[in-house]
């Protein structure tokens, strides 16, 4: 990544211009997703709460970010597994620098901008961690993108990439129909907060993390410094303003906003960001409305509610939204919006790796957003050992990918 290519969304077309400039921006799709953000606007605006098109907002200007600096999960474990390439990872700890230190004082106040309670995600460690990010981990390799990824991916209009996300749907549907049983029928620990489980209290759990976000950095340097591996190269970008609206942006200042977005989603809603929940909400209202007994479900009891009301009163469904529109906004802008091609072996990938991941999220309380980034911001250990469980998994599907005619990066290649 001198940006992260999550799901390589796009790989051709960004190596189509030599002059590295960016293409003709495609006016008509931007116009029509401007017309369609702004009536999804207005009927949230009319039928539901005020942090409805708030959060809306917030999704559109995460998934612009996601695409424009194609900030990603899945190829940043990848590359460093694979070659030992660390850029991705040293912007994934400053994000989650900027992040803890935002979401420290907003938990330890515990107010959001309209008065409700903001709490952290805090999850439990167990088995079922451990076995959902593993999976998780095998998944993105094989789907083509994270949780978040596939989210832009689709946006900017890859079409295998509308497979993953329907399998995604799936996996996760079933994960949440399993979900009793690998809760409360598999040993666990409890949840550990570095923050209130540890007697650090906020500002203690602040300097561990910066502590360990540095120590991570140092770390991928030296792995860089003794396996010396190709850099990635840089995105086609305009210059001067226009850079804002057409990118592409730099890995860190991506980064940033990424980790002050997932602040204000935090103090709009009272719990930082996440993807899956909505996905699992999804797939369970489909399967209620085929006669099964949803409600029934460990995962949906307390919360019964969700599956009786619109989707648009969910606030990660308005957030999945937000970031599609946005990342279709972001690639029409840079004239890279267009369906790609599908074959038997990326189809293949994409519905295994959906299924995959849908059903590892739900284990692993999360996904690369819920459980790694909202869940280390939020100081709870859990994020921490779901990024090293899935990094294992990444090392598995880097045998499995060739399979499917994915490419394992190697020494000698080029990133783009």
């Amino acid at each position: 990544m001198a940006t992260s290519v999550e799901a390589q969304a796009q790989p051709q077309q960004s190596a189509e211009k030599s002059n590295s400039s960016l293409n003709k921006a495609q006016t008509p799709l931007v116009v029509c997703g401007l017309i369609v953000s702004a009536i999804l606007a207005i009927f949230l605006a009319f039928t539901q709460d005020v942090t409805q098109p708030l959060l809306l907002i917030i999704g559109l200007l995460l998934g612009y970010t996601l695409f424009h600096a194609r900030f990603g999960f899945t190829s940043a474990f990848r590359r460093f597994a694979s070659v030992g390439n660390g850029q991705a990872l040293r912007a994934h700890m400053v994000m989650l620098a900027v992040a803890v230190t935002l979401f420290a004082p907003i938990l330890a106040i515990g107010v959001t901008f309209f008065g409700g309670e903001a709490t952290g995600n805090i999850a439990p460690i167990g088995v079922s961690l451990i076995v959902g990010s593993f999976l998780f981990g095998m998944g993105m390799q094989l789907g083509g993108g994270c949780a978040s990824g596939t989210l832009y991916a689709v946006g900017g209009g890859r079409s295998v990439m509308f497979i993953t996300l329907l399998f995604f749907i799936v996996g996760s549907t079933v994960g949440a129909a399993h979900f009793d049983f690998w809760v409360n029928g598999t040993p666990s620990f409890g949840s550990v907060s570095l923050a209130t489980s540890t007697g650090l209290g906020y500002f203690g759990a602040w300097i561990v993390s910066i502590l360990f976000f540095g120590f991570m950095i140092w770390f991928t340097l030296r792995i860089e410094k003794k396996k010396n591996p190709p850099k990635m190269a840089d995105l086609p970008k305009t210059a001067g303003w226009k850079r804002i609206l057409r990118g592409s942006w730099p890995l860190i200042t991506a980064a940033v906003v990424l980790a002050v977005l997932n602040a204000i989603t935090l103090l709009t809603r009272g719990s930082g960001w996440g993807v899956t929940s909505a996905l699992a909400l999804w797939g369970s209202k489909v399967a209620d409305g085929m006669g099964i007994d949803v409600a029934s479900w460990g995962y949906w009891q307390g919360n019964t509610e969700a599956l009786q009301t619109t989707i648009f009163a969910d606030t990660t469904t308005v957030l999945n939204f937000g970031v599609i529109l946005g990342a279709f906004l972001a690639s029409a802008a840079g004239g890279l919006f267009r369906f790609t091609n599908l074959n038997v072996k990326n189809v293949t990938a994409a519905v295994i790796g959906g299924l995959l991941m849908g059903y590892g999220a739900r284990l692993a309380f999360g996904c690369n957003i819920g459980a790694y980034f909202t869940g280390i911001a939020s100081f709870s250990l859990h994020g921490y050992i779901w990024g090293i469980v899935a990094m294992a998994g990444t090392f598995l599907a880097l045998f499995i990918r060739p399979l499917f005619g994915l490419s394992v990066p190697k020494s000698k290649d080029s990133f783009c």
